[in-house]
């Protein structure tokens, strides 16, 4: 499998799809660029060598074609900035302007497409699309690990015109290294940490990871989906009534493959969903009516954290609790400053999924851990087992 690190760009055109799905306020300004940044070293490495590059992305779910609020032109001053590079913008991603662009690119420059998205036909994979879109390139580059899973026209079918030039960026190579780290060669003991809001959203993670790990450790919101099914009181917490028999079929799988699945002991309660709710502390299994747990206990963050410090390779997708107030942030803010402290062990700590990486940002935590990955469903699918249209597209 050739990477862009074994390939000669010399003279060469790239059409590289990256991620650009970034946030922007109410004047288009970018309030988080972690995305783009993570696009830049396959994009310097290309123009060093004296290759040109062709970048497409999405942007946002633009309904019914072009969105002033949704294009990608808003990027354009952010990723010049950053390359020391104007990059060049054409208004469409296909049609004979932009082929003319592509076309007078030359060595050492950078021409960014308008979103994808404008056209039905990204989503659909159609291949006629596609080919429009290989038009005037030599190669492809797939660097948007967070749309992976989808088999687009941008990050699947385009792969057919470059049967022998279709290569990953340095972000997808990271991001499969890191994975398969987890998966494949973990060192023991191997934890898993999985929380938010539903058990249904997790539930195929969950039974594929009961194969490899020595620890699950359950939180969040789905931590009482679990717990009404063993005939705890939950109160007014969330939870999945029609998911009780789910839960308690993999407290059995875990127990028969001797996966040691940890549930909180106490949590947080509050009265209502507010930042400024009145709130008590109590045993998981003791909820109360009118009372919602929001977050994890004292007892439990000792007992999570502990079995944290305890591993040697760590998988974090969701939060503990309502991290974005800050008075249920508390258990959140443990479980990441303990991967922190971990990784500083020698422990290998793999942080995904959009929650846990806000998390280990808004806390400055992301360089203190091994590695943070971009991709939140791409990355789910990865470890359900499931192939990926985008990987298997370049690698086979």
């Amino acid at each position: 499998m050739i990477t862009v690190d074994s390939y000669n760009f010399a003279g060469k055109k790239a059409i590289m799809r990256v991620d650009f799905n970034v946030p922007l306020n109410a004047e288009q300004k970018i309030t988080d660029d972690t995305r783009i940044r993570a696009a830049l070293p396959s994009i310097k490495k290309i123009l060093t060598e004296g290759g040109s590059v062709i970048l497409m992305s999405h942007l946002g779910r633009p309904k019914d074609g072009p969105e002033e609020k949704f294009s990608l032109k808003h990027v354009v001053a952010n990723l010049s900035n950053h390359l020391g590079v104007d990059v060049k913008f054409a208004k469409d991603c296909i049609g004979g302007e932009t082929l003319e662009l592509k076309k007078n690119l030359q060595s050492g420059e950078v021409l960014l497409l308008e979103n994808l998205r404008f056209y039905k036909e990204e989503t659909k994979g159609d291949e006629g699309f596609a080919a429009k879109l290989a038009e005037g390139a030599d190669v492809y580059v797939n660097d948007a690990f967070g749309t992976a899973h989808r088999a687009h026209a941008s990050t699947t079918i385009v792969a057919k015109f470059f049967p022998n030039d279709k290569i990953f960026g340095f972000l997808i190579n990271n991001e499969l290294q890191a994975m398969d780290k987890v998966l494949k060669s973990a060192e023991k003991p191997l934890t898993a940490i999985m929380g938010g809001a539903k058990v249904s959203d997790k539930i195929l993670v969950i039974e594929n990871l009961l194969d490899k790990v020595d620890n699950l450790i359950i939180g969040g919101g789905m931590t009482y989906t679990f717990i009404k099914a063993q005939g705890g009181e939950i109160g007014n917490s969330l939870c999945e009534e029609d998911k009780l028999d789910m839960a308690l079929d993999l407290i059995n799988k875990a127990k028969d493959k001797g996966v040691n699945l940890i549930l909180p002991v106490d949590q947080v309660l509050a009265d209502k969903f507010d930042n400024d709710s009145e709130t008590k502390s109590a045993s998981i299994m003791d909820g109360e009516s009118g009372w919602m747990g929001l977050d994890i206990g004292e007892k439990s963050i000792k007992l999570l954290t502990d079995t944290i410090m305890n591993s040697r390779t760590i998988l974090w997708n969701g939060p503990m609790g309502v991290f974005e107030m800050t008075s249920f942030q508390k258990g959140t803010v443990a479980i990441a400053k303990s991967l922190a402290e971990a990784t500083l062990k020698g422990a290998f700590t793999l942080v995904g999924g959009g929650d846990s990486v806000a998390a280990v940002n808004k806390f400055n935590l992301a360089d203190k851990v091994s590695y943070v990955s971009t991709g939140g469903g791409a990355m789910l699918e990865y470890i359900e087992g499931k192939s990926l249209p985008g990987i298997t597209a370049i690698r086979g």
